[in-house]
């Protein structure tokens, strides 16, 4: 077979690491075209919840393909799309009012920071500046990087990409200076502070606690500056919980979901906010309308998928299921030795490698690729730092195999 003509993301070509080739999936397992069985630690890239292939989702994309494929979404709508707002609407926080989907994670992002900025200009008060946090990651578009972190992901787009203030990470013993330079930057008037609530996830899987979390957005009201909850990866149980948030008793202003939405099936991602949000850009000036859509946006088959998953955390229980997870997953953390900086929050476990450097390019990385690829099991290390953050579904047989990869890759 002649070479792909495939550019992969987040994959360097020239290190000629085999690509192996999915046929089919089901629950935690993706299937080879050279006839593995490989256990899905990750989810996929943190998308797939119930398990792949869930026969209620399924059936659900099955049905829409038949009824109506895309429709233009400026000035038209849809079932599917209705249903599956008023669905949101009633299980997120109930200030969040309104509903704009988009297609990504990135791109609920970007519609964050374009709300956020709007209602400041057709208020007719001049604040553009964002607060990020240290160490975070919302993306790879322009505006999604510009408040993520500075270095390996985004450097050779630096020209690119916006200014922002940057908090230091809340880490344990040092969660007043995080605090103490939030409250400084707020006083100068920004338009937003964006946040992964909980656990930084592409920036080294860093967990901080949900008081701190309650403090920054007591911080952020009180100075009148709106707060972005990034949950696109946090959201839909992960953390243990619907949502993040929850466990600090927090409602954003403006909150971003993806991944986890569609049960990890199609992709499609919303942007939700409160009506404070909404009036600023609701006026008889066109001028002042929220100018962003893409040719996707609110497709109908994606929204069929999100609904199935809203009914299935309706009917199911999907809560039970996590937190038997994160006790299975805890019990096998506790476990495991030769790792440093153990940690978990939900479903998810993380670890460092203590071995030479760390950061997302160490050179253990792809050697820790290598090993768990040979074992069937996709786990794919932030550098030194493994993470897993499987399916709900997964087996104690296949989550005893992600564990003992682990305690064997030293």
């Amino acid at each position: 077979m002649s070479a792909s003509p495939v550019w992969h993301p987040f994959t360097q070509h020239g290190l000629g690491e085999p690509i192996p080739l999915v046929t089919h999936a089901q629950g935690a397992a993706l299937h080879t075209a050279d006839g593995r069985r490989v256990i899905d630690a990750i989810s996929s890239w943190w998308v797939t919840t119930h398990g792949h292939c869930h026969p209620r989702i399924m059936a659900a994309i099955a049905a829409q393909t038949q009824k109506l494929d895309q429709i233009i979404y400026a000035g038209w709508t849809h079932e599917p799309a209705e249903t599956l707002a008023r669905g949101l609407t009633a299980i997120m926080p109930p200030a969040l009012t309104h509903v704009f989907y988009s297609d990504s994670g990135s791109t609920s992002v970007e519609v964050a920071l374009k709300m956020a900025l709007g209602f400041w200009t057709n208020r007719g008060e001049v604040r553009h500046r964002i607060l990020v946090m240290e160490h975070s990651y919302h993306g790879d578009t322009i505006g999604a990087m510009s408040v993520g972190a500075r270095g390996v992901f985004n450097q050779a787009y630096a020209p690119l990409l916006f200014d922002v203030g940057t908090i230091p990470f809340p880490a344990e013993g040092h969660e007043r200076a995080t605090l103490d330079a939030l409250e400084a930057a707020c006083r100068e008037q920004p338009a937003a502070f964006i946040v992964e609530p909980l656990i930084l996830g592409a920036g080294g899987m860093l967990v901080y606690p949900a008081h701190i979390l309650a403090d920054m957005r007591a911080i952020c009201a009180r100075y009148d500056v709106l707060f972005i909850a990034d949950e696109v990866m946090t959201a839909w149980g992960r953390t243990g919980t619907l949502l993040a948030c929850e466990q600090a008793d927090v409602v954003p202003d403006i909150l971003c979901l993806s991944k986890g939405l569609t049960g990890g099936a199609v992709p499609l991602a919303v942007t939700m906010a409160t009506q404070p949000i909404f009036d600023a850009h609701l006026s008889d000036d066109r001028s002042k309308m929220f100018f962003h859509s893409s040719s996707y946006t609110a497709n109908p088959i994606a929204c069929a998928a999100a609904v199935a998953n809203l009914e299935i955390w309706r009917d199911e229980p999907v809560l039970e299921r996590i937190a038997e997870l994160a006790e299975r997953q805890q019990a096998r953390l506790d476990a495991l030795t030769g790792v440093t900086g153990k940690r978990r929050i939900g479903t998810i476990t993380a670890m460092e490698v203590p071995v030479g450097d760390g950061g997302y390019l160490a050179a253990i990385g792809p050697r820790l690729l290598k090993h768990f690829r040979e074992r069937d099991v996709l786990l794919r290390p932030l550098g030194n730092t493994v993470y897993v953050m499987p399916p709900y579904c997964i087996s104690d047989e296949d989550l005893d195999a992600v564990y003992e990869a682990i305690a064997t890759a030293f």
